[in-house]
């Protein structure tokens, strides 16, 4: 049995007597027996990191390899649990979680009402579904591992049985219960990849309409502190259009993961009118937790997700933070006395960064359904610089970049995205979804993008000089995109109305403000009338309260209409 010659914080070394380890093998720790991982081994010796803490760990106390990954348990009872970074229950642990100890993760006593969907003498291949289970509103449907397969000589019929009782025999004498085991850092397996060609709908206008994510998408949210990314992660687990939400709480201060884990049980889900956690997993893994359970908690949660997946679901995945958790691979890599690159990182960094967000897409399952895992990561780089490595990297491997404004932040407008500094590649890929919708959506989206660019530039005039000092044409970009900004570009989470705008509505909104643009324009054009003038038009007032509104009148289009046309009759110079 290996021994403990060395002990860092979450690392610790152990002397090796004629076994042989295996990198990623889980290796259970001291007298404790605390649970780690080899990340490297030798002919004499292993290290470890552990992924409790090591605090009272002595030399020479034993270390037991198990000869297994680090696996995670997929099974029905997922669904509205709260976990740790290693999938331990934390409502099963208490207040305080004791070293060592180890929970399965899923209720092995409860029934679950169980409902065949194949017959014996099936053939059945490698993730094809027996049957399902209920939970809640979703259909869990139990299939076979990888790597099983055959014909079905024995299936239970309808009836409540626990996750460990046999449900199903093989010819070959396999037995099957509801329990899957995956080892956590390989991705699952699909058949096809497919291309991502529908909007994962949010609900917030710059990002629907703007920045749009696709179901199966890859996205970051770069941010200082105090720029909303938290809020922002939360709104789009609550209003998207996901199946399935596996939140990652990675490193982040307690605080903010206990409001977290005491909010969401109590949030109503706006699909079904239930409570939002029955459609939830939640990943608690705080900055005052071990750092090293930081990447497991990560690639714990990726599984998870991609379990439901196959399934036929579209999961979407929010991990907050992956800076902390890629300053926990730092951290451990300091201790291992690993080469460190730019700012103390380690060389391997954005290979790991791109071992999570590769894992997202939208797949072809093994049992022929399709499925979506979007992943949306928050980073926080220090002062938001976002040249630092962690950003860097991570815009590198994600198609979506919401980039988090402090000034916007500061000016209470939510959400705080700079709409210079971000950028979507999705835009063409879901172009003809939303055609589908309006076949001027394209269209308008550029025109509002122009716009948006347009009015950048005229604000470093208007900062040194005022909008006085510009022409009127330029001014009237300037008051366009302010009302833009106001009606458009800003939610009010707190209105019941305002938090989430359908796709119609946005369209229906774009629309209107290019209208009134197009009206100003001729006003200007054809008699010179004054941008304060055309603003100071009572419209304008009900323009800005559209988004308030449930239902847009198409009225107003022909008030816009009236209003200027009158204008140009009366107006004289």
């Amino acid at each position: 049995m290996a021994k403990i010659t060395y002990i860092s914080g979450p690392i610790i070394k152990a002397s090796l007597e004629g076994e042989s380890p295996k990198l990623l093998e889980v290796a259970f720790v001291g007298n404790s027996q605390l649970i780690g991982e080899v990340v490297t081994a030798s002919r004499n010796s292993i290290t470890i990191q552990v992924y409790e803490t090591t605090d009272g760990l002595k030399l020479g106390e034993p270390v037991k390899l198990s000869g297994e990954m680090l696996k995670a348990i997929l099974a029905p009872g997922l669904l509205g649990s709260i976990y740790d970074g290693i999938e331990r229950p934390l409502k099963k642990l208490g207040e305080r979680i004791e070293k060592g100890k180890s929970v399965f993760p899923i209720p092995k006593d409860k029934k679950w009402e169980f409902t065949p969907i194949k017959s014996i003498g099936d053939k059945i291949e490698e993730g094809e579904p027996l049957g399902y289970v209920m939970e809640g509103n979703i259909k869990h449907f139990i299939s076979l591992s990888t790597g099983i397969k055959g014909t079905i000589e024995e299936i239970k019929p309808k009836g409540e049985y626990s996750v460990e009782e046999t449900i199903a025999v093989l010819s070959n004498g396999t037995k099957l219960n509801m329990i899957q085991e995956w080892p956590v850092r390989f991705p699952r397996k699909y058949k096809t990849r497919l291309n991502p060609d529908i909007p994962l709908i949010t609900g917030q206008r710059i990002i629907d309409f703007l920045f749009p994510i696709a179901k199966g998408g890859t996205a970051s949210i770069p941010g200082g502190f105090g720029t909303g990314k938290t809020i922002l992660q939360q709104t789009l687990a609550k209003w998207c259009d996901a199946d399935i939400i596996v939140y990652i709480g990675c490193g982040e201060r307690g605080n903010e993961m206990t409001e977290v884990l005491e909010e969401f049980p109590e949030l109503e889900d706006p699909r079904t009118g239930k409570k939002l956690i029955e459609r939830t997993i939640l990943i608690a893994n705080t900055s005052n937790m071990p750092v090293s359970a930081r990447e497991a908690s990560i690639y714990l949660g990726i599984t998870i997700a991609e379990y439901f997946r196959d399934m036929g679901y579209h999961v979407a995945l929010m991990a907050d933070s992956t800076s902390r958790w890629a300053e926990a691979m730092r951290e451990l890599s300091t201790r291992m006395g690993e080469l460190p690159i730019e700012e103390g990182f380690p060389a391997y960094l954005s290979s790991r960064i791109a071992s999570v967000y590769e894992r997202g897409g939208f797949v072809e399952t093994l049992s022929g359904h399709t499925g979506s895992l979007s992943i949306i990561g928050a980073v926080s780089p220090p002062g938001g610089d976002f040249s630092e490595p962690v950003t860097r990297h991570t815009r590198r491997f994600t198609s979506v970049f919401w980039a988090l404004d402090k000034e916007l932040a500061n000016a209470r407008f939510y959400p705080a995205i700079n709409y210079t500094q971000s950028y979507s590649t999705y835009g063409e890929t879901v172009r003809k979804w939303w055609e589908g919708l309006h076949k001027e959506w394209y269209e308008l989206r550029s025109w509002m993008m122009k716009l948006l660019q347009e009015d950048d530039k005229l604000q470093r005039i208007v900062k040194l000089l005022g909008s006085e000092a510009l022409p009127e044409k330029q001014k009237l970009t300037v008051e366009i995109c302010k009302i833009a900004k106001e009606m458009f570009l800003q939610q009010n989470a707190f209105n019941p109305v305002d938090a989430f705008c359908s796709p119609e509505k946005q369209i229906q909104l774009v629309q209107i403000i290019k209208e009134l643009n197009d009206y100003w324009e001729i006003c200007l054009k054809e008699k010179a009338v004054p941008v304060k003038i055309l603003k100071e038009q009572e419209v304008v007032n009900e323009i800005v309260k559209l988004r308030f509104k449930e239902k847009i009148s198409e009225n107003i289009t022909d008030k816009i209409k009236e209003t200027y046309e009158n204008l140009l009759k009366n107006y004289s110079e």
